[in-house]
């Protein structure tokens, strides 16, 4: 049995048996595409079907929401009754209050299990960034370092963690308030793709483009550059592609990316995963991102 258990909130973008497989669980976001009727992302809707949804009706923009404060307890006291810690990683704070909720629940359960230790971490990442971050922490786990220590050298690699981004176009972005209204409309009439970086917890522009093609080999410059400026070799870091509606797009990206990367001779494992609903009603069903984030230390002193 692990000294901890590891939790985090949906938006970590995990494939469902990576999860199971890697002892990981996971506290599901929820969506709506009426604006009334909340359900679980991964549990009462797959995230291929909100994906078809979104395709077939352009002209609405669903939302989601953190999972409530009852959520995350009950995931905390499951652990709690087994008789282990947690370690609960959660979606950047400059996103949602999901870490704040998360806290919350463990106020709650330390009053009940005064004795247990919970360690909630802001992973100032999101989607499939936060689920490679996820999976450094479980390489820590399986290694046998203690509570503490895993949570330091987690913390450790946070910073280094970039997604570089594109999406099918601006509406989306400009209806969940992520860009201004003006930027919106002018990108819209021009057909702008934009090229997106999130690091430090944030979104920032970093380009645009006026087609898809374009925008994908964009954000493999930009992949590549952040690479060779940081890391000496594939050994220092993990990496995956993160898509919406369409695998085999996310497959001619993730070409298109190990194109760039063998430029600067690198060739990352680069897996595929499912964009999850807590980033796509900001993106839209069209994301195509590039992740990386240095490999957690896992030397003994």
């Amino acid at each position: 049995m692990s000294r901890y258990r590891i939790i985090s909130d949906g938006s970590c973008d995990l494939p469902e048996e990576l999860a199971r497989e890697a002892d990981i669980h996971i506290v599901p976001f929820y969506v709506t595409m009426d604006d009334r009727t909340y359900i679980k992302e991964n549990v009462d809707i797959s995230k291929s079907d909100f994906y078809k949804w979104m395709v077939e009706h352009p002209d609405k923009f669903p939302k989601s929401s953190m999972p409530p404060t009852n959520d995350f307890l009950e995931a905390f006291e499951d652990a709690a009754k087994a008789g282990e810690d947690i370690i609960c990683i959660t979606i950047t704070r400059k996103f949602s209050s999901c870490y704040d909720v998360a806290v919350a629940a463990k106020e709650l359960l330390l009053d009940e299990y005064p004795e247990r230790r919970v360690a909630v971490i802001d992973s100032t990442v999101d989607t499939v960034l936060q689920g490679l971050a996820v999976l450094e922490l479980c390489k820590l786990r399986d290694a046998g370092f203690d509570f503490d220590e895993s949570v330091r050298r987690l913390e450790a690699i946070l910073p280094t963690g970039r997604i570089f981004f594109t999406v099918g176009n601006l509406d989306y972005l400009r209806a969940g308030g992520r860009i201004g209204k003006l930027a919106g409309v002018a990108g819209a009439l021009l057909g702008i793709r934009p090229l997106i970086t999130l690091k430090e917890g944030e979104i920032f522009p970093s380009g645009i483009t006026r087609s898809r093609k374009k925008s994908m080999d964009m954000v493999g410059k930009l992949a590549a550059k952040y690479i060779s400026e940081t890391f000496a070799s594939p050994d220092d870091y993990v990496a995956d592609i993160g898509y919406g509606y369409d695998y085999a797009e996310g497959e001619v990206f993730r070409d298109r990316i190990a194109e760039h990367l063998s430029d600067i001779g690198q060739k990352p494992a680069m897996p595929i995963y499912h964009i999850g609903a807590a980033i796509s009603v900001h993106t839209g069903p069209y994301p195509l991102g590039f992740s990386a984030i240095k490999k957690a230390d896992l030397r003994k002193e």
